[in-house]
């Protein structure tokens, strides 16, 4: 793809309609009833696509199923937006730290804190009272299984930097039966490479740099199988699993055509199904959290090609916990995203540039699946922006996502359908 021509332009959550968030007028009440027969023994996906908006999804949407086709996220039945400000002394746009935080304790905080108030007070988060309720619980994500989002929901530091205390508290504190992602570098020290090597061609910044010993061999004398390829992963056997498949990302995040590499191995799809069939074996039920990491990187890099095929993976895995929902009625599921990234919209192609300040890049053309269509992606910025975020869900408890509320009513709503309460 090419950047054509410079704009400034503003996405607007008036989108959020184009997007096809808000769409279905499905009996709400039918999953939450049939939950209640099951006691407390719920369960709840939460699936972050990191940095997406409403035009993520709708450049997505327009891209993967045509000019009047759905997302499978999309035809989630509950929708809303959430506000996603955190309480940080110098800016009121949000990091995935703080956005996580949110979602996971209930409470905000400033940027770059993991479970922790703005004192610095470690807060009690949502993986580790999931557990002590009995309750199964599992991460999978593409980015670091260490970085921000996932850490939020099992770990607790003062900055999202601390990332082998992050993996110590895993093994040690928050215990998830499940942990599939990249970031090997976090676990082994220096001087060990793992499976994978220091220094690679891809990425010569990677290596080995653990602050905590050797936490694989750690993870292995707690019980945790250990695994780092696709092969391995489709063989593990049930029990605690701890798979890293990368030294950081599992994809390269840069400009389009500057060495960009979106193939994770194994697919997203691939670890969430494993673990889904990990921990729905837990008759207590379970709390999972899965994550799409590319979305985000991409986003930084204004790379709309490399985004769009980050979102293609996690809808597909969208449609496959879909299945699973439909199928288990006490489950909740939600997709949603920690904050907007790049500042996107959508636009029709050979527009005219409206400022010409070289600010904005324009991206594109992308075709609109099945049809003789395009559309240009214009990017405003290669950082976060302050836009609400579309929510969907379905299964028990998902009515109560319906609505416009702060990203701490989330974690309320998600608590309680874990927690009965």
């Amino acid at each position: 793809m090419k950047t054509r021509s410079r704009r400034l332009l503003v996405a607007g959550i008036a989108g959020a309609t184009a997007a096809g968030v808000a769409l279905a007028a499905a009996p709400l009440a039918t999953a939450d009833e049939a939950g209640r027969h099951h006691g407390n023994h719920r369960s709840v996906i939460f699936v972050n696509g990191d940095g997406m908006s409403a035009a993520h999804r709708e450049a997505a949407r327009l891209n993967l199923k045509g000019r009047f086709g759905q997302l499978e996220m999309n035809k989630l039945p509950a929708a809303g937006f959430e506000a996603t400000t955190p309480d940080d002394p110098s800016t009121v746009i949000t990091d995935s730290a703080a956005a996580a935080t949110a979602w996971a304790t209930g409470k905000k905080t400033y940027n770059g804190a993991i479970s922790v108030d703005p004192s610095g007070k470690a807060l009690t988060y949502l993986g580790a009272e999931a557990k002590k309720a009995g309750k199964a619980t599992g991460l999978v994500t593409t980015a670091q299984v260490t970085d921000a989002s996932p850490a939020a929901f099992f770990s607790s530091t003062a900055q999202r930097s601390q990332q082998s205390e992050i993996a110590r508290q895993y093994l040690e504190v928050s215990k998830p039966d499940v942990i599939l992602g990249g970031g090997e570098d976090w676990w082994y020290p220096a001087g060990n490479p793992g499976e994978f090597q220091d220094n690679p061609a891809k990425d010569p910044t990677e290596q080995s740099k653990s602050t905590a010993g050797d936490l694989v061999a750690k993870a292995k004398s707690k019980g945790y199988q250990y695994v780092s390829s696709p092969e391995q992963l489709a063989k593990a056997k049930s029990g605690k699993l701890l798979g890293l498949f990368s030294n950081e990302e599992m994809f390269e995040q840069r400009p389009e055509g500057e060495g960009d590499l979106y193939a994770p191995k194994p697919t997203l799809q691939a670890m969430t199904e494993k673990a889904l069939s990990t921990v729905s074996k837990n008759k207590k039920g379970f709390f999972l959290f899965v994550e799409e990491e590319g979305v985000d990187e991409f986003s930084h890099e204004n790379n709309g090609e490399k985004m769009l095929k980050a979102m293609a993976a996690l809808d597909q895995t969208v449609g496959m916990l879909r299945k699973y929902v439909a199928k288990h009625p006490d489950t909740l599921l939600v997709v949603t995203g920690d904050h907007d990234c790049g500042g996107l919209t959508v636009e029709d192609t050979g527009t005219t540039d409206e400022s010409g300040d070289g600010i904005s890049a324009e991206d594109g053309p992308f075709t609109v699946a099945g049809s003789k269509y395009t559309f240009d992606l214009d990017w405003t910025t290669s950082g976060h922006t302050g836009v609400p975020t579309p929510v969907t869900a379905a299964g028990y408890g998902a009515s109560g996502l319906v609505g416009s509320y702060q990203n701490t009513h989330v974690h309320t709503v998600l608590r309680n359908v874990l927690l009965g309460r």
